[in-house]
């Protein structure tokens, strides 16, 4: 295993800040994200780069891609915020089924999305993710 993939829905705000707090755990894998209905193109949300700035997580690079089938099946995992995305990824590509699990699955919750709120709720979004990332990253680990 070496390729990880994470979504959400427009892919400027929660995806973006899982992926960097990843890419910065897990070394020598590839950490990519994506969007189920992605603001192609976008930069991640202002909110969420200043907070990972503040972790030294450099994330102003990103750009808002649109999940496709390739991009899912070619990875080894696929990390979602919520039951409704895991539902509807698996509707879309059934073959990822047994792949793809919500970040903050152990905890057995959903991120909320922060998208257009303030910065309150981006750090309530951060913290889920970050435990997530947390308990996901010991896990690979030990694989």
């Amino acid at each position: 295993m070496n390729k990880l993939l994470v979504v959400c829905e427009g892919n400027i705000c929660r995806s973006p800040m899982a992926q960097g707090l990843l890419r910065s755990r897990l070394a020598g894998w590839r950490v990519d994200s994506a969007g189920l209905n992605a603001v192609i193109g976008a930069p991640a949300d202002p909110i969420a780069i200043s907070l990972l700035r503040d972790r030294g997580i450099d994330i102003e690079a990103h750009r808002a891609t649109q999940i496709t089938r390739k991009m899912c099946l070619g990875c080894d995992m696929v990390l979602v915020m919520d039951r409704d995305q895991r539902r509807r990824l698996e509707e879309l590509y059934p073959e990822a089924c047994g792949r793809v699990f919500r970040v903050a699955e152990f905890a057995e919750a959903d991120v909320p999305d922060p998208y257009r709120q303030p910065e309150k709720a981006f750090r309530h979004a951060l913290m889920i993710i970050d435990e997530g990332v947390a308990r996901w990253v010991h896990r690979i680990q030990r694989l």
